[in-house]
Order: C-alpha cells, then sequence, then structure tokens
C-alpha cells in the first residue's frame, strides 16, 4: 500500500524555551491541515530530538520515505552546508532510508501576508498602509544570496502598498533595526513606522530585533511569523514540492 513520505520539520533550535515551543505550535497546526500526514520534528541545536535521532527511529520502523524540511526562511549556510551533511551521513548509516531536501520556506507569497498579519494584529489597518513605513527585520546572514532575497522581499512587501519599506538585520549585516527606524523617519509621506520581524520563532536575535524597534520608538511592533496560518500551509507547499522522487545526491544541491 502506498503511504506519503514523513514530514519531518528541522529547525535550527534554541536555549530560549520559547522557540521550541513555537515550533510545536505550527507543527500541530501541520498536522491539523493534513490529518493523515504524519509529522515529526528535529532540531540541529540546543534542543531535542536531533535530526539523526529521529531518522534513525524512522527508519527502525520501516519508513522508506522522509522529507526533511528546513524551517529557515533563506537558503543560508544552514540550509546549504549543515543540513545537507547531517542527511548525507544519515544516508550513509541509513541506506534503506530514501531522505529528500525540501526547500526552504521563503521567498513565498504567503509569507508577506503573513507579515501583513502580525502588523495588523499589532493594530494596523490596511487603510494605515499609504502612511506606514515598514522595516524588514531579519535575523541576518553574511550569505549574499540570502541577503539578496530580504532585500527583494522588502520590495515586493513595498508593491503591496506600504509607504516605504527598508530592510534590517540583527547579526551579520547592516543596517541593524534601530537605524532603520531612524532612515524611514525621514522618508517622504512616513508618518509612522512599524518594525515587522521576518523571523519564524522567538530567541536570541527576534529580542534584538524587539529592542532595537523600542529605543528607536518605532510606534509598532509585529510578532514572530510562528504559528500562524499562512506559514503552516507554505510547510505543506514545500512538502509537496519534495515529494517528486529526487537522486539522494541533490541533497547537497
Amino acid at each position: 500500500m502506498f503511504r506519503s513520505p514523513v514530514l519531518l520539520v528541522t529547525a535550527h533550535g534554541s536555549r530560549d524555551p520559547r522557540h521550541a515551543a513555537t515550533v510545536h505550535a505550527l507543527v500541530a497546526r501541520v498536522r491539523a491541515l493534513r490529518p493523515g500526514l504524519r509529522v515529526e520534528t528535529a532540531f540541529l541545536d540546543f534542543n531535542a530530538p536531533a535530526v539523526p535521532q529521529v531518522l534513525e527511529g524512522l527508519a527502525a520502523e520501516g519508513v522508506r520515505d522522509v522529507v526533511v524540511l528546513p524551517l529557515l526562511l533563506t537558503r543560508a549556510f544552514h540550509a546549504k552546508a549543515d543540513i545537507p551533511a547531517v542527511l548525507h551521513e544519515a544516508a550513509a548509516r541509513l541506506p534503506r532510508l530514501r531522505i529528500h531536501q525540501a526547500e526552504v520556506l521563503g521567498p513565498s507569497p504567503l509569507l508577506l501576508t503573513a507579515l501583513e498579519r502580525r502588523l495588523y494584529e499589532a493594530g494596523l489597518t490596511p487603510g494605515d498602509k499609504s502612511s506606514t513605513g515598514v522595516v524588514l527585520a531579519s535575523a541576518g546572514s553574511s550569505d549574499p544570496e540570502a541577503i539578496a532575497v530580504i532585500a527583494e522581499i522588502a520590495r515586493e512587501l513595498r508593491y503591496t502598498g506600504w509607504c516605504a519599506v527598508r530592510p534590517a538585520f540583527a547579526s551579520a549585516s547592516l543596517p541593524r533595526t534601530q537605524d532603520a527606524v531612524r532612515d524611514l523617519r525621514a522618508a517622504r509621506g512616513v508618518r509612522r513606522v512599524a518594525v515587522a520581524p521576518y523571523v519564524v520563532a522567538p530567541g536570541f536575535l527576534p529580542d534584538r530585533i524587539a529592542r532595537g524597534a523600542r529605543e528607536s520608538g518605532a510606534e509598532v511592533l509585529g510578532e514572530v511569523l510562528g504559528a500562524c496560518p499562512e506559514l503552516a500551509r507554505l510547510l505543506l507547499t514545500r512538502y509537496d514540492e519534495a515529494r517528486v522522487p529526487v537522486r539522494l545526491a541533490a541533497v547537497s544541491a
């Protein structure tokens, strides 16, 4: 009998307990959207269970196919190096388990909708768009591809009607959130500034984004994307895309 591949949602992990709690809430929402699909959770660091541990358990149960979905918004170091290395090592030890690495979450129109959802939940309305500048605040990366993607998402968000949008980064790259807020203050037509965290779960870097927003006087601070319905739907989209048969060597692509 045909069985769908197991979906293994793989998060980075954090010492902050809010991180794992948010990941588990998101996974619960994914399970609710597709009750017949088996969905497991694993972490690269700090939290349990670890990715190899979950893959070994699935192989021991006789599972033959698993889709490993990185809970990452851009293709940076973790998606290009960390996760492929873990999966190749597991594949060598578990030859009967076919492992497929799904694409990272972003970019996607669903993420733009999720960002706006969080801003509206923080008090804005669609009528505020034309007079509100938005800081798109991501965790940050030294990877040029990831930086370029964030800049493109900021442009796409601007096209949805916001007065102005500036990217910002909590680490590795500039500008910082507070600097982007101050820059928007001087932008023509901006009457208020909102900070939209482009991060999945709470933790050290999202807290840095929030501090920068407060210290620079941003009027609105959105919540992290978390277990929002758009993100849950996006996980299933990436899973479905990855179910197309691929060679294991594609894990490192």
